[in-house]
């Protein structure tokens, strides 16, 4: 099949591009700089993740829409939330036209579990849930999603929308980064009496489940979530990192309380609700219904992010 890949040169994308490269499809990747993208892909320069003034695109059959604006640290921008709509919400209709004119009939959009909120209901997070985003990235992702439900309503284009967890996986950065750092110098992490799960995907899952939909011969669209569906504790996750560094696991059991007022008082309480809350989701649908499983397992997502973080590092 010919597919257009937004975003193709970030995390997300590079992994897509490849899994789509070694199904043998044609790809095409949309990107702001040139480089840093599979061999194999055919690349295309863009101005910016608006998609405004994009020119004509390749005939194609479907195209994968990864490109976002994501979270910013410390937003200079005079108006964060209009930035935010710019591309994620007009960005995304402006590259589902690009992409009808192109005669696409399929439009993957790749979305967040930001859309639906920051923490959970008592039980993993479903598709037909009512979401509650509370920042500017997961407002503009639900607004995008439904935005491109009508689109392809309006004109008869399959819409298929993934909302994944934490994505991790070889060149992950972030907290993620950090956290395995931290395991690797021995330091030891007050998370030991934590009992929240969190959902996560390996990133190679996430983009074996986009290439799945993608290409999908039969009529597929609706929301999805994506899960490696297998939900850690953080301790479960630490000790997971410190069994593929081939070091102990130093966990402190000190009491969620004691590190939410500690959290208070350094100003990192969004960080210590992130480490202390659960927030999982239900990826049932995908696999019961589509009958997507995920290839790699959590233990072997884990083994191949810190060995691939070891080989940066020598």
């Amino acid at each position: 099949m010919r597919i257009i890949v937004s975003g193709a040169n970030g995390f997300v994308g590079r992994a897509t591009c490849a899994a789509l490269c070694d199904a043998g499809h044609d790809v095409t990747a949309l990107v702001r700089r040139p480089g840093g993208c599979d061999p194999r892909v055919t690349e295309r320069l863009i101005a910016n993740d608006n998609f405004a003034s994009l020119a004509p695109l390749p005939a194609a059959d479907a195209f994968v829409h990864l490109a976002a604006r994501v979270h910013v640290m410390n937003d200079s921008a005079g108006d964060p939330m209009k930035e935010y709509r710019a591309v994620n919400v007009d960005g995304s209709i402006n590259a589902a036209r690009a992409a009808r004119d192109a005669g696409v009939k399929r439009f993957v959009f790749v979305s967040s579990i930001k859309a639906l909120g920051e923490g959970e209901l008592g039980r993993p997070w479903r598709e037909d849930d009512a979401p509650a985003p509370v920042d500017p990235y997961g407002i503009t992702k639900l607004a995008a999603e439904r935005a491109l439900l009508g689109f392809g309503r309006e004109h008869d284009m399959e819409v298929v929308t993934l909302r994944p967890p934490l994505v991790y996986g070889p060149g992950v950065r972030a907290n993620f980064e950090q956290l395995m750092k931290a395991v690797e110098r021995g330091i030891p992490l007050p998370l030991g009496a934590v009992h929240a799960h969190r959902s996560m995907i390996y990133v190679g899952n996430f983009a074996d489940a986009i290439r799945f939909v993608a290409t999908r011969s039969e009529p597929t669209e609706g929301v999805y979530h994506v899960t490696d569906g297998e939900d850690l504790t953080v301790p479960d996750m630490i000790r997971a990192l410190a069994r593929a560094f081939g070091k102990p696991a130093r966990l402190l059991p000190v009491p969620p309380t004691w590190l939410h007022a500690l959290g208070k008082l350094s100003g990192r309480s969004a960080q210590v609700d992130r480490l202390t809350s659960p927030l999982r989701m239900d990826s049932t649908r995908l696999r019961a219904r589509l009958g997507w499983t995920p290839p790699v397992s959590v233990v072997d997502g884990i083994e191949r992010t810190v060995r691939a973080y070891l080989e940066v590092q020598r």
